[in-house]
């Protein structure tokens, strides 16, 4: 399988963990305005639309509880991303030419594991990045450059303590107060 695959697949499990450790799904996350199921939603249907517009068929929208929803859209996708020919399939994207492989990897995977923070705040769980995690979002933070602050994607960046751990300072940078 694609390696660039692998990387998203894993950066899917991680997030399907807290998924899986459930909370109170209508608490509010640290996206504004945003519950717990909202992150949830927001990833499925962001993944889905992407694939959709390159017409990729996930299956149908899945419904029911989060774990329901979230295992059975991830199952839709691990079936899409077993053909390395159409993941491999390259278009003109955001930020110049890549691959269906590429944008679920670095896209996709960046937003899997800051939202994974999201849901875990939400949920009351304690998500913690490894420092491979970390290194990714510091490299699609800077290739995003001021896209990162688009609407939608990443408020301002706010201020943290300058002793702050690394995994603080880079959600200081994404605007989210931990």
């Amino acid at each position: 399988m694609n390696a660039l695959i692998d990387d998203y697949l894993s950066n899917a499990d991680r997030f399907g963990a807290v998924v899986d450790a459930g909370g109170d799904w209508t608490a509010d996350s640290p996206c504004e305005g945003w519950t717990a199921r909202d992150v949830l939603d927001h990833l499925v249907d962001t993944q889905r639309d992407f694939l959709t517009k390159r017409d990729i068929d996930p299956g149908p929208r899945p419904d029911g509880d989060p774990h329901q929803v979230w295992h059975a859209h991830l199952d839709g996708v691990r079936r899409v991303v077993a053909d390395d020919a159409l993941v491999s399939a390259e278009y003109d994207g955001y930020f110049g030419r890549t691959s269906i492989a590429d944008t679920l990897a670095n896209f996709y995977g960046f937003d899997l594991v800051v939202h994974r923070w999201d849901l875990g705040r939400a949920l009351g769980q304690d998500v913690r990045w490894d420092e491979d995690e970390m290194d990714r979002l510091e490299v699609a933070m800077a290739g995003f450059g001021d896209a990162l602050y688009s609407e939608g994607v990443c408020k301002p960046a706010v201020d943290v303590p300058a002793d702050a751990s690394r995994q603080t300072r880079l959600l200081g940078r994404m605007g989210r107060r931990p």
